[in-house]
């Protein structure tokens, strides 16, 4: 069974930047849409960003700039740069991937913490 794997994900001063990885944990023939999300303790799943099989690109209105999603379709890895992070920026980022054939794959979560 494909899990995705996240990495990349730390603690870090506010004003710092981190890179998030994403890719399957064995090779898969699908080519996939790709989102990011994150979660805080409490709160409900909030959409981050996402990119399409064509490289189509779509982020909350909250991010101002500081977030960018890309992918290496060789590797079927997701990124995410995050820059300029704020202590609200503080949770666990979930990457999703999603086919018509291969259906919704979900990583398990990586931590970013981000202190002022």
């Amino acid at each position: 069974v494909v899990e995705m794997v996240e990495s990349g994900g730390g603690s870090v001063q506010a004003g710092g930047s981190l890179r998030l990885s994403c890719a399957p944990s064995e090779h898969t023939y699908c080519t996939y849409d790709m989102t990011w999300y994150r979660q805080v303790p409490g709160k409900g799943r909030e959409f981050v960003a996402s990119i399409d099989k064509d490289g189509a690109t779509s982020y909350a209105d909250s991010e101002s700039g500081r977030f960018t999603i890309s992918r290496d379709n060789a590797k079927n890895t997701l990124y995410l740069q995050v820059s300029s992070l704020k202590p609200e920026d503080t949770a666990m980022y979930i990457c999703s991937f999603y086919s018509d054939y291969c259906g919704a794959v979900w990583g398990q979560g990586i931590q970013v913490t981000v202190s002022s």
